[in-house]
Order: structure tokens, then sequence, then C-alpha cells
């Protein structure tokens, strides 16, 4: 089971710390342009701040389970981070946009959650 969290942490941190990256990086009428027009309804530092939050959430999927330091924040990244997409599909099916991917980072963080409590507890 070790394996698969390790699998499945793996292609979320990557999906999560560079979306994040680019939200926190960017200018919002840069996100705007780029067809992120969900962006447009919040403010600039709200927008960095939701990057913020998945770039530390994507970290918080590897980092305590690599140095087995408080390994328990595995879990709750990945908790922390299916709470954010579930305010993501909101947003979206709100605006009438696609919210499938969100959707599906959602399934994957609540999965990895549950595999992560499994293992860690």
């Amino acid at each position: 089971m070790i394996i698969a969290l390790w699998i499945l942490n793996g292609l979320l941190a990557l999906a999560f710390i560079m979306a994040g990256s680019m939200k926190a990086a960017r200018p919002k009428t840069s996100l705007v342009a780029a067809g992120m027009g969900w962006a447009d309804d919040f403010a600039d530092p709200t927008v960095k701040l939701i990057g913020i939050a998945e770039v530390v959430g994507g970290i918080g999927l590897i980092l305590p389970l690599l140095t087995g330091i408080a390994p328990i924040l595995t879990p709750i990244a990945a908790t922390a981070l299916a709470v954010v997409m579930i305010g993501a599909i909101a947003v979206h099916i709100r605006r009438r946009e696609n919210a499938t991917p969100s959707i599906v980072l959602a399934a994957l963080s609540i999965a990895s959650a549950v595999l992560g409590f499994v293992v860690v507890l």
C-alpha cells in the first residue's frame, strides 16, 4: 500500500506544485488571458494565496513521508487539498465552466488521504 501512496502522492504533488506555482508567480491578468477566467472573480492576493496553498499542500504530500518526521501530515495535506478542490469545483460550477479537472484532483486527494491514514496509522 505504501507504494500506491507514493505513486499517487508523487503525481498529485507534481500537479499541485506546478499549478500552484503558476498561480503564485503570474499576475492575475495573465492567468485570465491564459483561460483561467475564474481568477477574474477574485482579488489578486486571493489568487496568490490559492497558489501558495497548492504548493505547500503538494510539498506536504511528499516531505513528511519522505523524512519520516510527522508522517501524519501527509494525509492531512491531502485532506486540505481536497477541500481546496471542492472549493474549485463550486467556483467552476457557479461560473458554468468545466469542473472535471477539479473533480478528478479532489477524488485523487481524497483517495490519497484515505490511503495515507491507513498507511500512517
